[in-house]
């Protein structure tokens, strides 16, 4: 009977710490929203869209189906994307294919004269949260090195500026 009482109390103790173990996990994934995905994005600028291969790192960004200059090839998304007064932003995740540092982003911005593209930025993460305050888009993501700190990533439209804060 000991030995009986001694498994169901071990099962038990088990399975309450699996259970706060998942809502750790849970709490976790909530904290970093599964970004948005989208192939192509139409604007009155021109449809910015993605290009397909064969090989997954291969696909290309394109605005009205020529490729973008700076190119911009790997597995893409369009992670985001917002209406400004007289342009379109979208911010464009890169996977290469690179184990060590698998994801980087780029902001597009397309407009009557054409499109810029920022320089590639981020901590190698997918886990990302994007905001929008008047011309300035800001990312935030997990900092690859220290894990209780957040990196935030400011665009302006011609400079990316990085800084790490606490979470």
């Amino acid at each position: 009977m000991r030995q009986f009482l001694w498994a169901n109390f071990r099962l038990l103790a088990i399975s309450m710490f699996l259970t706060a173990c998942n809502q750790a996990v849970g709490a976790a994934q909530a904290h970093w929203p599964q970004s948005p995905s989208r192939m192509d994005l139409p604007t009155p600028y021109g449809t910015l869209d993605i290009k397909t291969s064969e090989y997954i790192y291969e696909s290309k960004l394109r605005l009205d189906e020529a490729d973008i200059s700076p190119k911009i090839e790997g597995l893409l998304n369009i992670t985001y994307a917002f209406a400004l007064p007289n342009a379109q932003a979208a911010l464009v995740s890169i996977n290469d294919g690179n184990n060590i540092c698998p994801i980087s982003y780029r902001w597009v911005i397309v407009h009557s004269k054409g499109y810029s593209v920022s320089p590639a930025f981020g901590s190698c993460s997918a886990h990302i949260k994007v905001s929008v305050s008047g011309k300035k888009f800001t990312l935030q993501t997990p900092n690859s090195q220290k894990p209780d700190k957040i990196d935030v990533y400011v665009y302006d439209g011609k400079t990316i500026k990085q800084r790490t804060s606490s979470k």
